[in-house]
């Protein structure tokens, strides 16, 4: 098992303009992030700032934004963290529920998810 990139494409709004990025799956990641150098020139403008847990222990501040995720072929509306020094993009848990995906750990992809009405 171990970790795996997937290709996503990020807008402002479904119409555009979209930016690629290889994000690290990351089913510890509540939220999607992605660095400031990404979205700012598409116009993502922050929300607010909350409180995040880094994987330490350590707490952190940072901003929060909706972003549109194009992920093969499909779009959708997610929360991202909007960061200025981490080195790599992050495909979150929220966003991959969002499109009914889970991990597949062992073949390192993206799978459909069941999805619950109750």
């Amino acid at each position: 098992m171990g970790t795996f990139r997937q290709h996503i494409e990020v807008g402002s709004s479904e119409a555009g303009p979209f930016a690629p990025v290889e994000a690290l799956v990351d089913t510890g990641a509540t939220y999607t992030l992605l660095p400031r150098a990404v979205v700012a020139p598409l116009g993502v403008r922050p929300r607010e700032r909350e409180e995040f847990i880094l994987a330490g222990g350590r707490m952190v501040e940072r901003e929060i934004a909706i972003v549109v995720v194009r992920l093969d072929g499909r779009t959708r509306p997610t929360v991202c963290v909007i960061d200025d020094v981490a080195p790599n993009a992050l495909l979150g848990t929220v966003t991959l529920e969002g499109f009914g995906l889970a991990v597949d750990p062992v073949n390192r992809r993206l799978i459909p998810a069941p999805k619950y009405l109750a």
